[in-house]
């Protein structure tokens, strides 16, 4: 009797938003396939699971997957999980989930946390859908182009990109598909966690730090935010400053870009609060 292969989501960045039921067949398949076994193994330590692992990523997937379809028509259970979140999406598995239904074998979704499904929660789309259009093309012209092809979509896209391409990318969408909406999850459920929409200038005025895993929300053309403009307390900016660089550690320069971002406000507003709480304390 042929086992089954469990396509595992696993946490994109907090240790403990892994589920129980996914915890369980981790403990209990006879092998995991991970896109980055040693990303993989942390998560196993520190929830003290001995299960073995073995790598398939895009470089060896084509060769893996066959081997690992033997395993499970043998009668073993294999579970797929990739570096962060649920696997196949922007991820290496499409190639042996697919092999795996042609050959008959049962697959079961372990569902879990996604990047994709963190940031649509907590950006205040509509209820009319979203369109997942994964990476943007690495190159500025291919980029450019990709981007004019989805200006007339009518649904909120959301990409993921890499952190040394954020600002490009940023520019790039200013430039071809004009006065948009822009949300942007950078290192979501993470220590430094940061999650702010706002219009694409304002992100160009005050960019996000380079750093960590970035998903973004552009939204359609005629989507606009709601309500009236709410003014952030200078007080919590300054709080918040003063947590991100007594508390956190980050630098001057850091503290004030992601005090920013959190509000939604410039660096220079930023540092007329912190100076302007300063002068009241005196």
């Amino acid at each position: 009797m042929s086992g089954i292969l469990y396509v595992v989501a696993t946490p994109i960045g907090n240790l403990e938003d892994v589920t129980l039921r996914a915890l369980r067949v981790l403990r209990e398949v006879s092998v995991i396939a991970a896109e980055d076994t040693r990303r993989t193994a942390k998560l196993l330590q520190h929830y003290s699971i001995s299960t073995p692992t073995t790598s398939l990523h895009e470089h060896n997937e084509h060769a893996k997957a066959s081997r690992l379809l033997e395993r499970i028509q043998g009668g073993e259970s294999i579970a797929l999980v990739s570096d962060a979140g649920t696997p196949v999406i922007s991820d290496p598995g499409a190639r042996l989930v697919r092999a795996a239904h042609d050959a008959g074998i049962t697959v079961q979704p372990i569902p879990g946390p996604s990047a994709i499904t963190a940031i649509i929660s907590a950006a205040g789309i509509g209820p009319d859908g979203f369109s997942f259009v994964g990476f943007p093309p690495s190159r500025s012209n291919a980029r450019k182009s990709w981007l004019l092809n989805l200006t007339a979509h009518a649904l909120p896209l959301v990409a993921y990109e890499a952190p040394h391409r954020i600002e490009a990318l940023l520019r790039d969408i200013a430039s071809e598909m004009g006065d948009r909406t822009v949300a942007i999850g950078r290192e979501l459920t993470k220590r430094h966690e940061t999650l702010a929409v706002r219009p694409i200038k304002r992100w160009l005025e005050t960019p996000p730090p380079a750093l960590g895993e970035f998903v973004l929300i552009i939204y359609p053309a005629n989507d606009k935010p709601t309500g009236g403009a709410v003014t952030p307390d200078p007080e919590a900016i300054a709080r918040e400053f003063d947590r991100l660089t007594h508390k956190e550690g980050l630098g001057r320069r850091e503290a004030l870009k992601s005090a920013a971002l959190k509000f939604s406000v410039s660096t220079r507003d930023v540092f007329a609060a912190v100076e302007r709480q300063r002068s009241l304390a005196e």
